[in-house]
């Protein structure tokens, strides 16, 4: 990896974290035309490079986020679903990384669902403060989120969704999807840093540079998007995301079988 791959891996994190679009799926995809899909340190650096995007919510949410201990373990509670299955797939997961037909197919068929979303979740009494969010509910959203370790299936829509099917409003669901990222990413990085090390790989100069610039860039251009998509998505709902996914998948479904195959496994 060079330090444009780096960049452009960075923005493209910052810009869809927090969009349900799947950041992981977008970096596996974008990896893969940069040809270092495969590489170890590619896996490593998709993966810690989420926690500088996941950050922004502490800066943008500072007086939010920083509540009641009734509101840490909430988050306690939503983030166990995702260390137990974290712990009991992480080798499955590392190797869905590196395939971008998953990734396509994951593309279309959440963006069906995001098509007919607004439609399932409506006309119903919704919480409207992540204040009033209970355990069991929760615990149900920290279920959701673990779809997302299938790449493309995207953690904040998963964990949207799942707030919205708890009777969250759109609003309050995207923002505990925001908060609940927090803990996620934490953990997921410093899983994927103890694995690394425990294979046996050390990070030169150049990775941990590399390392620091994407965590900088993603934080920043994190910054951006979350304002633009709770603006959004208040306004207009999912359905522009929906066929977004739905283009995206097929799109690269056709380069990858009828035009070159995007990654050799």
């Amino acid at each position: 990896m060079d330090y444009l791959q780096a960049v452009v891996l960075a923005i493209i994190e910052g810009i869809t974290e927090f969009l349900p679009i799947s950041s992981t799926g977008h970096m596996i995809i974008a990896s893969s035309f940069f040809g270092i899909a495969h590489d170890d340190f590619t896996k490593l650096f998709t993966v810690v490079i989420q926690l500088g995007a996941i950050l922004s919510v502490v800066v943008l949410y500072f007086k939010r986020f920083f509540q009641t201990l009734d509101f840490y373990f909430k988050l306690f509670v939503a983030f166990i679903p995702a260390v137990v299955f974290g712990l009991l797939f992480s080798k499955k997961i590392d190797a869905l990384l590196e395939n971008p037909v998953t990734v396509a197919v994951s593309l279309v068929l959440g963006g069906i669902i995001l098509l007919k979303v607004d439609d399932w979740f409506t006309n119903k009494e919704e919480t409207q403060t992540t204040d009033a969010i209970t355990y069991p509910t929760a615990f149900k959203i920290g279920l959701f989120q673990c779809l997302a370790m299938i790449p493309g299936v995207s953690r904040s829509g998963a964990s949207i969704i799942g707030g919205m099917s708890q009777k969250l409003s759109r609003t309050t669901a995207a923002e505990f999807s925001f908060f609940l990222a927090v803990p996620t990413m934490l953990g997921a990085t410093v899983k994927k840093c103890y694995d690394y090390y425990k294979d046996g790989y050390i990070l030169n100069d150049e990775q941990i540079n590399l390392l620091i610039i994407g965590n900088v860039v993603g934080f920043i251009v994190a910054m951006l998007a979350i304002k633009s998509f709770i603006g959004y998505l208040q306004k207009h709902g999912f359905k522009m995301f929906g066929y977004y996914r739905i283009i995206a998948g097929l799109a690269i479904l056709i380069i990858h079988f009828f035009v070159h195959p995007l990654i050799v496994i």
